[in-house]
């Protein structure tokens, strides 16, 4: 902008010197991160480091009230910026001062601070908001369960938006606190670690904390009558498991598989290193839905998932994500595949380690389940698109990729990787492409013409091919389906592991 200035030289030098930047030069963050997938998902020029969630939770009427204080740094010159969440507000504070705000869409909290917020700055947002998160619909369908006694927050790839406003894309991951209030006899459960619970007229507050980056759609809350287990590993971490009290015919076995956490996370440190965080455990609230979700230190279990007996087998794929997934989240939700071909090749390592199934003879029997026409080839693992982006040729398909590499590579490499990528990139985001690279440097080996074959054609990699490859290595194993490993069964009763997330629509 110019203006004609009405000053000696040097009086006009002063002012020009004294006045901070034009508020034409400060523009609205976007209000999409830039997912292509989802287009809405996240916002731009900022990025969020901290969350406190401060929240009061009535179980009989489902209403939330909730003041959300996040902490920011602008990466822009910021003049207006967005969060995604779905419940009513009642007022919006940037750095202290009253914010405008409005809503737009069915998630967008549009807020204009007082005054432009320059590029680097840290902000503090503090958001003061209540509804009832199960009435909440976005893109047509709510993430929000109620449940007899309560209610849950977990879905992918959204499920912030209704309980608290966010920067909504694992692109911007940050550190929680989360404080609930519920009625005396309920709990609430979140991720981490219970800091602390007390009681007062008639409410008891939980106040949770994770103490390490966490994408918004790992967070989860769960507010209902529960049986809690807790004990320590023998690293000194705590375990919390939440058992809802109505769980019926389910609830032995989902004790029986949940319990066990603690010896699977001791063996998934052999496979992929450290474990990432510092909590361990599951909860099992009683709702109707038949999936199982990753959420951060404390993953959420549908009691379906145990209604034909016990299957450690989803706890194994759930408990894999800590690292891939959630330690490691995709840089955009084109890259599934680090967080589903891995989980579900974890279960056939897991196979392989109780001796009912070879990772090998999955793979054989995998291929050959499925013939050339068959449409589970059409679909790519390493960018399925967002209608298949949860298909089961990502989880089987994207193992299958994973033997590929193994026998490609031999054991010692491939262990290097398995532990090597969590490591690389622990806390962080990255793409396909990214692990392709790092799996080049550290086997030695040029590897883009296999993981092409096997993650990005729509089609089934040849016989031949998939002998090179070490699939399918008997004339058997390629033209007839050779007999079910023992494992097959509880392998194949997750493949539903995560079939609601486009069953709703988004």
């Amino acid at each position: 902008m110019h203006r004609r200035l009405i000053a000696p030289g040097a009086l006009a030098a002063s002012l020009l010197l004294a006045i901070p930047a034009s508020a034409a030069d400060f523009t609205p963050g976007a209000p999409g991160i830039g997912d292509p997938y989802y287009p809405a998902s996240g916002n731009g020029g900022y990025d969020v480091s901290h969350y406190d969630l401060r929240l009061k939770y009535q179980p009989k009427t489902d209403l939330l009230e909730g003041t959300a204080t996040i902490n920011a740094t602008t990466t822009q010159d910021l003049s207006r910026f967005n969060l995604d969440l779905g419940l009513k507000v009642s007022e919006v504070r940037v750095n202290g001062k009253k914010a405008a705000f409005k809503k737009s869409g069915d998630q967008e909290l549009e807020i204009t601070p007082a005054a432009g917020l320059p590029k680097g700055t840290p902000i503090t947002v503090v958001v003061r908001y209540a509804g009832k998160p199960s009435e909440v619909k976005i893109n047509g369908y709510t993430a929000w369960a109620r449940t007899p006694d309560g209610g849950v927050a977990a879905q992918e790839p959204e499920s912030a938006a209704w309980w608290y406003p966010s920067n909504d894309h694992p692109l911007d991951k940050a550190t929680y606190d989360v404080s609930v209030s519920v009625p005396d006899g309920s709990q609430a459960i979140s991720n981490g670690v219970l800091q602390s619970q007390s009681s007062k007229l008639g409410w008891t507050r939980f106040n949770w904390r994770s103490n390490k980056p966490q994408a918004s759609y790992l967070t989860t809350l769960a507010v209902g009558k529960f049986d809690i287990t807790t004990d320590k590993t023998a690293d000194g971490l705590p375990v919390l498991n939440a058992y809802s009290k109505d769980l019926g015919d389910n609830a032995g076995a989902a004790r029986a598989s949940i319990e066990r956490s603690a010896e699977v996370a001791e063996w998934l440190e052999s496979v992929f290193g450290k474990y990432p965080f510092n909590a361990l455990g599951g909860y099992v609230p009683n709702v109707t839905s038949g999936f199982a979700l990753e959420t951060q230190t404390r993953p959420f279990y549908s009691p379906k998932q145990f209604a034909n007996g016990s299957n450690v087998s989803v706890v194994v794929h759930e408990l894999a994500h800590q690292w891939y997934g959630d330690s490691v989240s995709v840089d955009g939700w084109k890259d599934i595949w680090i967080n589903e071909g891995f989980a579900r090749y974890s279960q056939w390592l897991w196979s392989e380690k109780e001796g009912e199934g070879t990772a090998q003879e999955l793979a054989d029997y995998v291929y050959a389940q499925h013939p050339a026409d068959d449409p589970f080839w059409k679909v790519k693992p390493g960018d399925p698109g967002p209608d298949n982006q949860f298909d089961i040729a990502v989880y089987d398909r994207g193992a299958l990729a994973l033997q590929a590499l193994r026998n490609e590579i031999g054991e010692k490499s491939f262990s290097a990787i398995l532990k090597g990528w969590p490591k690389e990139h622990a806390y962080g985001n990255a793409s396909v492409g990214d692990f392709v690279k790092y799996a080049e440097k550290v086997s030695g080996k040029p590897l883009a013409a296999l993981f092409d074959a096997w993650l990005f054609q729509p089609s089934r990699p040849d016989a031949p091919a998939a002998k090179d490859a070490g699939i399918a290595r008997s004339s058997s194993a390629a033209d007839s389906t050779p007999a079910a490993p023992k494992s097959w069964k509880s392998i194949a009763a997750t493949n539903g592991v995560h079939e609601h997330r486009h069953g709703n629509g988004h």
